[in-house]
């Protein structure tokens, strides 16, 4: 799920050429806001009500707010969007590469360390946030500028010393 519009506008399964039984997208596809949404083969959906037998409702379901928000981003998701977005990629992933410690896929990256609670420390006493878990996935935006890479690879080679 959290592949959604983060490494292509049709998320992973546009970028690897995958067909997936059920695509499901979280968040994302509301903007940030509490949507989600689903969908797959003309077969598998009639399997939902009112066509089929399976029931499938939600307090936030069609919300229009999260709906609206989602639309607002998705339009702004322009091809221009992902080639900067790989462009500020490559320029970490060449940083942290080098430690052999870093996976990239798009606007997503992992960071394996031993100690990454110590890491996490270490970054935001920089002023550098990263998710607090390593089972997290770290994210590039297009807010993301050359410095703030380039100050992100020197306190990760800082910690690794």
């Amino acid at each position: 799920m959290i592949t959604g519009f983060r490494v292509a506008r049709g998320g992973a399964q546009e970028r690897y050429g995958v067909l997936p039984d059920l695509t499901v997208l979280g968040k994302i596809v509301g903007g940030g806001l509490p949507l989600a949404a689903f969908g797959g083969s003309t077969e598998l959906m009639q399997l939902l009500a009112p066509a089929g037998e399976v029931y499938q409702a939600g307090t936030l379901s069609g919300n229009p707010l999260a709906t609206a928000a989602g639309l607002s981003v998705l339009r702004r998701l322009t091809p221009d969007v992902y080639a900067r977005l790989e462009q500020k990629g490559a320029r970490l992933d060449e940083g942290l590469r080098e430690l052999g410690r870093f996976e990239r896929v798009g606007a997503m990256a992992t960071l394996f360390v031993d100690d990454y609670p110590g890491l996490f420390r270490h970054l935001l006493e920089r002023g550098i946030y990263i998710a607090p878990s390593q089972n997290e996935a770290m994210f590039i935006s297009t807010a993301h500028g050359d410095d703030e890479i380039d100050g992100t690879v020197d306190a990760v080679s800082e910690f690794l010393g």
